[in-house]
């Protein structure tokens, strides 16, 4: 199966926000490229927000390009088998921790947002990191750091509150 095909599964499967689900599916009906970053029109991205292993803080990145506190995340790539693979590994590589595991279920919630390069059409998951995990910088973020649930809406925006919300609920 094709990462395209998994991802219009996923998105079947996904239970809410239903009129942004359908834009999402719309959308990669109409662009069979509308996994891949050379997509102009927007393309679906994946995303993870990682929790600690004591389910009490978040890890969020300060994005080195958009200079603001976020969830790890990015483009799809062709390695990528699903979508989910596609969130951790993105995920893994911009915390450096080994191990993550993805909240059963599926996707948190969905995001779309304009970035510099197009439209992103980001499929949000959340991950646990394992006991003992140690983060470490990758190229893309400028800092990483541990936030309590509580610090999460003083440095981040919206989105990753309402992710936070979600993450929460299903937690």
């Amino acid at each position: 199966m094709s990462l395209h095909d998994d991802t219009v599964l996923v998105l079947k499967s996904y239970e809410d926000q239903e009129e942004l689900r359908q834009t999402y599916l719309d959308h990669l009906q109409a662009h069979p490229d509308g996994m891949w970053k050379a997509c102009g029109a927007g393309h679906i991205t994946a995303s993870a927000l990682v929790i600690d292993p004591e389910r009490e803080r978040v890890l969020l990145t300060l994005h080195r390009k958009m200079r603001m506190w976020l969830q790890m995340g990015g483009h799809c790539e062709p390695e990528d088998e699903t979508l989910a693979a596609a969130a951790r590994r993105e995920a893994t590589e911009e915390s450096g921790i080994q191990g993550l595991t993805l909240l059963p279920g599926g996707p948190v919630r969905l995001d779309r947002h304009l970035t510099p390069c197009a439209w992103h059409l980001d499929v949000q998951y959340a991950a646990l990191a394992p006991a003992g995990a140690v983060e470490e910088i990758s190229d893309e973020s400028l800092d990483l750091r541990w936030f309590s649930y509580d610090e999460v809406a003083e440095v981040a925006d919206d989105s990753v509150v309402r992710l936070l919300e979600a993450t929460r609920a299903k937690l």
